[in-house]
């Protein structure tokens, strides 16, 4: 049993998704061309690699990966960040009103699909077969780490911490990270490795399981570095 047993990963996917929808729905010419807090990415950058991450979602719904890799290498690209590119570059030539529909209609579908599957089923991902369920999960940060990375306003911000909170502690446990956490009296997070100990609200926490936390923050680098499973 896990945190996460008591979630709906699909409900999860979908209150992210559909926050962000709102949230483009309103933007102007000009709020598209505010940078973002991914280096080097505007606002209208983030949605162009959400709708081009939709080629690496339907693959793994269709068990083709190998066919998209095939592609990606005859187009020069290999590795993540090669594809982060990727996913950028080759839209921001295309009308945002375009690529908020590619977005918005390819991601519709990847959360359909896994809902019919179901949690407990199993689909191929680059990390070899993984439950649907989880799979939501991992989906379901990201939208969150890139709303936030946008501005998407949070009105359920204490929920949504204590879901991600929880994804982030399943995530180190998965990767069997060198660190632990455990709450204390505070409802803080207290965080160490054989090399450091820190302390950490659960909203600092979320932050820096995705590599979010500012420059300026006390927290160590062993213990950022140990932290980040999401990102």
């Amino acid at each position: 049993m896990t945190a996460l047993d008591d979630l709906d990963p699909f409900a999860v996917f979908d209150a992210e998704a559909e926050r962000l929808d709102r949230f483009f729905r309103e933007l102007s010419e000009e709020d598209w061309m505010r940078p973002s807090r991914c280096e080097g990415w505007t606002v209208r950058d983030v949605l162009a690699h959400l709708a081009g991450e939709e080629d690496y979602n339907h693959a793994c719904l269709d068990d083709g990966l190998d066919g998209l890799w095939s592609r990606l290498e005859k187009n020069g690209i290999s590795g993540l960040a090669d594809f982060n590119d990727w996913t950028v570059r080759t839209r921001r030539g295309l009308p945002v009103a375009e690529v908020l529909d590619e977005w918005r209609t390819r991601n519709g579908d990847t959360r359909r699909r896994m809902r019919a599957l179901g949690r407990d089923a199993t689909l191929a991902t680059m990390s070899g077969p993984y439950p649907v369920g989880l799979q939501a999960f991992h989906y379901s940060s990201e939208y969150a780490t890139h709303g936030d990375d946008v501005g998407v306003p949070v009105e359920d911000a204490r929920e949504r911490t204590a879901w991600r909170v929880a994804v982030g502690l399943f995530a180190l446990e998965e990767q069997e990270a060198d660190v632990e956490v455990a709450e204390d009296d505070d409802g803080d997070l207290v965080v160490r490795t054989s090399r450091g100990l820190g302390r950490l609200t659960p909203a600092e926490f979320v932050e820096a399981t995705v590599g979010r936390l500012p420059d300026d923050h006390p927290l160590d680098a062993d213990l950022r570095d140990a932290l980040r499973c999401l990102a």
